[in-house]
C-alpha cells in the first residue's frame, strides 16, 4: 500500500517529518513576487505563479532529507483556477523529486460525489476513453463522518492505485473536544469511535510493515489522547499535527509512534516556510533556514524516539 512507500523513505531518510506548503501570499519573498507580478500583475495569475515558484524552492531545499510534503489546497484554492494549477504543478514537481505527496483536502460526502473527490485527488479522470492524472497526490486527508459511505470509494481507489488516506479523528485545534470528546452511549468518545472504524476500514487495506492505507489524523496538541490511539489502533498510521507552531513537541509526538519508530509522520508548515524569521535571517534565506528548520526538527525527533527501523 501507499503508506508502505512513505515508511521506507521515512527509514531511509531517518526523518518522520512531512512539510507543509501552506503558502500565504505573505510568505513569499518580495523578489519572488516582484518577478511574478512584473509578467502577470498583481493578478490571481500573478500571485498562483509566486506560489509555485516559492514551493518549487522549498521542494528543491528539502527534497533530500524530508520524506513528504502536505500542500493544504485551501490556499491554493483562494487564489481561483490558477492557484489549483499550482497545487497540481506543486504536487507533479514534488513526485518528480521523489516525495510523498499528502493533499490537505478534508474531503467528505458520499456515493458519486466522494467517487469524483477520490478520481480527481487518488485516481484517474477519463476524457473520451483516455486516462488523466487531475492531481495525482499520493494520499488524501478526508473527513469520516459520514459514515462509511463516504470512506467506501476512496477505499476503492486506495487498493486499485496504491493511494493512502488519512481520516480526521483528533484533530489539533483547540475546541476539537466540543464533539471529538463526547461520550457515546457505548461509553466510548468519538474520537476513540471514528479511530476504531479506520482499523475497520483498513482492514482490506493491509500493508507489509503492518500499517493500511487507512490512516488517521491526530494531533500532538493532545499528547494523551495520542498515545491511547496509537495503543487501540496498532494497524492505523498517523499523520500528525500541530508540531512547532501549535505548540507540540518531540516528548508529545513520540507518543505517536510504536516501538520501532514508525506508524506516524509529523507535519510542520509555519515553522519550516517561515523559519527564516525565528532563525534572524533575510527572506532570500528563506530555503537554508528551512533546510535548517527541517533538519533540526529531524533530530529533535529522532534523539526522542531513536533509529526507526523495519523489522
Amino acid at each position: 500500500m501507499a503508506f508502505d512507500r512513505l515508511i521506507e523513505n521515512i527509514v531511509k531518510m531517518q526523518n518522520p517529518t512531512v512539510a507543509g506548503l501552506d503558502p500565504k501570499l505573505d510568505y513569499v519573498p518580495e523578489s519572488i513576487k516582484k518577478r511574478c507580478f512584473a509578467e502577470y500583475g498583481k493578478t490571481l495569475e500573478g500571485a498562483a505563479a509566486a506560489l509555485l515558484e516559492f514551493n518549487k524552492a522549498l521542494i528543491d531545499a528539502l527534497y533530500d532529507i524530508v520524506p513528504a510534503v502536505k500542500p493544504q489546497a485551501a490556499y491554493y484554492e483562494m487564489y481561483g483556477w490558477q492557484g489549483v494549477k499550482a497545487l497540481s504543478d506543486t504536487v507533479a514537481y514534488a513526485r518528480s523529486k521523489g516525495m510523498f505527496v499528502i493533499t490537505d483536502g478534508k474531503r467528505n460526502d458520499i456515493g458519486t460525489t466522494m467517487e469524483a473527490y477520490a478520481a480527481a485527488h487518488l485516481g484517474t479522470t477519463d476524457v473520451g476513453g483516455e486516462s488523466f492524472d487531475a492531481f495525482g497526490a499520493d494520499a488524501l486527508t478526508v473527513n469520516g463522518y459520514l459514515g462509511t459511505d463516504g470512506i467506501k470509494p476512496l477505499a476503492a481507489i486506495c487498493s486499485e492505485k496504491d493511494k493512502g488516506i488519512f481520516v480526521l479523528v483528533k484533530t489539533s485545534n483547540p475546541s476539537s473536544g466540543e464533539l471529538q470528546d463526547m461520550k457515546l452511549d457505548t461509553d466510548e468518545r468519538v474520537y476513540e469511535h471514528m479511530g476504531r472504524m479506520c482499523e475497520s476500514w483498513g482492514q482490506s487495506l493491509g500493508g507489509k510493515y503492518g500499517y493500511s492505507g487507512v490512516g488517521a489524523v491526530v494531533g500532538a496538541t493532545y499528547p494523551e489522547q495520542l498515545k491511547e490511539m496509537r495503543e487501540k489502533c496498532p494497524h492505523t498510521f498517523f499523520l500528525v499535527p500541530g508540531y512547532g507552531a501549535q505548540g507540540g513537541g518531540a516528548e508529545d509526538v513520540k507518543l505517536a509512534f510504536d516501538k520501532n519508530g514508525l506508524g506516524a509522520v509529523i507535519n510542520s508548515s509555519r515553522g519550516i516556510m517561515c523559519a527564516w524569521k525565528k532563525q534572524g535571517l533575510t527572506e532570500e534565506d528563506f530555503t537554508q533556514a528551512a533546510r535548517s528548520e527541517a533538519v533540526r526538527m529531524r533530530d529533535e525527533i529522532i534523539s526522542s524516539i531513536g533509529k526507526i527501523k523495519i523489522v
